[in-house]
Formats: structure tokens, C-alpha cells, sequence
């Protein structure tokens, strides 16, 4: 295995085709590229990974997850358009420009909202927003430094939410996700609790659509449910972490990863151009 960073990729194109590098590294020489993470930058930074990653695709370099589920995944947007193109179910939200828009959607959903990036992870940027003053403070300034406003309408629901592990359809583990007491981001890595879940039927049905409209191989999938008790798709993790989830479960997650990329490296990904 060859720890790589996103930071060292680097890309040399001239006459003779397209190179890869990290480093010293040959990118082209690696038989499967494991992404598990995607690092906060700037826009440039973020197409340029995924066009770099895509590059390496077509050059028949295997990859988990695909670059497309990827970029779905790391945009929040995406993932729920898609999730609700599909006819999922997924908290109502709104996005928009600019702070008076913002306000109106605010209005829209109840004065109570959760205010997220639109690219991020483990919970980073979340706020929850309910009072109209904070509110538009809160919007004039992602207004400001020229971000999208990307509002969901907070889930009232028992205050706790689902994580299922896929891999391939195939379910490795699940827990819940309960938060830290003042909080209501349930994340492991802004001190949520994780807990044994035993998944139900209508979570793992849900988890596997939502894996299969964002092209998701490895998914990590969360679930949240409403003040009806009716389950609502949260997010689709295409880098999921698996620390939280392998100390409750006991579940060795990075070896059933391995297992399965070495049984199905023939099947799964497409194969080197000879």
C-alpha cells in the first residue's frame, strides 16, 4: 500500500500523451487507487482532483470509489437532486445566492434550518440557524464570499441518526449516531456516540438506492427519521469512514475493502488497455 495525497498530484501533458504523478509516483503503474479523502480547497482544486482522477480512469487505473460518484458525493446539491430525481426521500431544502433569497427560503422552511456547505465533511460548517437576525447575518456573509446557500429544513425527528455501511450492495455494518449533549450533529468526529443498530429492512433498502443513483461502490449512508417516524436520506458518503463504526461493530472494515477489490478486479473495473 502507497499513502498518496491529493496535495502531490500533479499532471505533465505534451505530444506523447498524459502523465500522472504524485511525487516520484506513476500514477498509471497502480493496479486500484483507493480515494478516502476528499480535502477541503478551493473549486480549482476540487475539479482539478476529480479531472485528474477521471484522467487516471480512462488509463484504465482501477478506482473506489468511481471519480463520478465522487464528485456527486462531495457536492452536496448533487447528491440530493439525485436523490429526489429518483423519488427518494430527503428533507426539504433550498438553495440560492444570495441573503434575501436566503431569508425567503428561511421563511419557507419553518424559521428552523440547517445551514450547510456545499462542499464538506465529518460535520465541518454545519450551523443550525432559527433565529431571523442570526439568520441574516449568517446569509450576508456566505453572500459575501461569494458561496451558495444551501439551506435544509431541520429534522425533528428523535435526534439520532443512521449510518449504513455498503459495499457493493452488500451491507457491512450499521450504527447510530447519537449527538453530543448541546449539539445536534451526530458526526463521530464532532463527538456524536456511536451505538449497535441493527438494520431494518426499509434503512437498507433506502441505503442501496441511494448508493446506486450517486454510482456509489463503497457508500456510506445516513439516515435520518422525522417527527412522523418516516426515514429520510441525510447524505451519501463516497469516502466513508469506518473508525466510529469498526469500534462498535468489531467489523474489519479495511479488510473486507481489500478482500473484495482483490476478488473483483476483473469484474468490477475496467480492465488496461493491452
Amino acid at each position: 500500500m502507497l499513502p498518496l495525497d491529493f496535495t502531490q498530484l500533479a499532471s505533465h501533458v505534451d505530444r506523447a500523451g498524459v502523465k500522472y504523478l504524485a511525487g516520484e509516483t506513476d500514477l498509471t503503474t497502480l493496479d486500484v487507487i483507493l480515494v478516502r479523502t476528499m480535502p477541503p480547497g478551493t473549486l480549482e482544486q476540487v475539479v482539478l482532483r476529480m479531472d485528474l482522477l477521471s484522467g487516471l480512469q480512462q488509463a484504465g487505473v482501477r478506482i473506489l470509489n468511481p471519480p463520478r460518484a465522487i464528485e456527486c458525493a462531495v457536492d452536496k446539491y448533487l447528491t440530493t437532486q439525485r436523490l429526489a430525481l429518483a423519488g427518494l426521500p430527503v428533507p426539504p431544502t433550498l438553495t440560492c445566492e444570495t441573503a434575501d433569497a436566503a431569508l425567503v427560503a428561511f421563511e419557507q422552511l419553518g424559521r428552523d434550518v440547517v445551514v450547510k456547505p456545499l462542499f464538506g465533511a465529518e460535520g465541518r460548517g454545519i450551523i443550525r440557524v432559527s433565529d431571523p437576525d442570526l439568520a441574516f447575518r449568517a446569509f450576508r456573509t456566505i453572500e459575501r464570499l461569494g458561496a451558495v446557500i444551501y439551506l435544509q429544513q431541520f429534522v425533528r425527528g428523535p435526534g439520532f441518526d443512521i449510518r449504513v455501511l455498503l459495499l457493493d450492495g452488500t451491507l457491512i455494518a450499521s450504527m447510530k449516531r447519537t449527538p453530543k449533549t448541546g449539539d445536534f450533529r451526530a458526526n463521530i468526529s464532532q463527538q456524536g456516540t456511536a451505538s449497535l443498530h441493527s438494520v431494518t429492512d426499509i434503512e437498507l433498502q433506502l441505503a442501496r438506492k441511494a448508493a446506486e443513483v450517486t454510482g456509489c461502490i463503497f457508500a456510506g449512508v445516513d439516515i435520518m427519521y422525522d417527527e412522523h417516524n418516516q426515514p429520510l436520506l441525510i447524505e451519501v458518503n463516497a469516502v466513508p469512514g469506518w473508525k466510529g463504526l469498526q469500534a462498535v461493530t468489531r467489523i474489519d472494515v479495511p479488510n473486507k475493502v481489500f478482500d473484495w477489490l482483490e476478488s473483483t478486479l476483473k469484474t468490477k473495473f475496467p480492465q488496461r488497455a493491452p
